[in-house]
């Protein structure tokens, strides 16, 4: 009896073996399948991750470029009004630019190759 089943886990050994090697390149197959779909969601994710980062960061320095603007425009001017008017804006750009070096500082781990041209790394504060 311990032949016999001595025996039997010899075979049946065997037969998994020769069914791993059987079955090996169908289930490589799958499991490759699956990798590739998940590389193409983390690729399609990773745009869409890239593509918002930009786009805030570009409608930041916009709008901190139409406030410095404004600054520099009434920041001198002889009536009080257009004076806050200069002010206020100052306050704006700066906020906007107290923001923007945050958002930077968060994510700038979407550009791997290193920052666009048109992309600042920091936005200085109006004195």
């Amino acid at each position: 009896m311990n032949k016999f089943l001595i025996g039997f886990l010899c075979s049946l050994c065997f037969f998994v073996l020769g069914a791993l090697v059987i079955f090996a390149a169908p289930i490589r197959g799958v499991i490759n399948t699956w990798r590739f779909g998940i590389q193409k969601a983390d690729d399609a994710t990773s745009y869409q991750t890239l593509k918002r980062v930009e786009d805030t960061c570009r409608a930041m320095i916009a709008s901190y470029n139409a406030d410095k603007l404004v600054y520099e425009q009434y920041r001198s001017d002889a009536g009080t009004e257009k004076r806050s008017w200069g002010e206020q804006a100052k306050m704006r750009a700066n906020k906007t630019a107290s923001s923007y070096n945050n958002y930077i500082l968060q994510n700038n781990f979407v550009w791997r190759g290193g920052i666009p041209n048109d992309i600042k790394y920091e936005l200085r504060y109006l004195e």
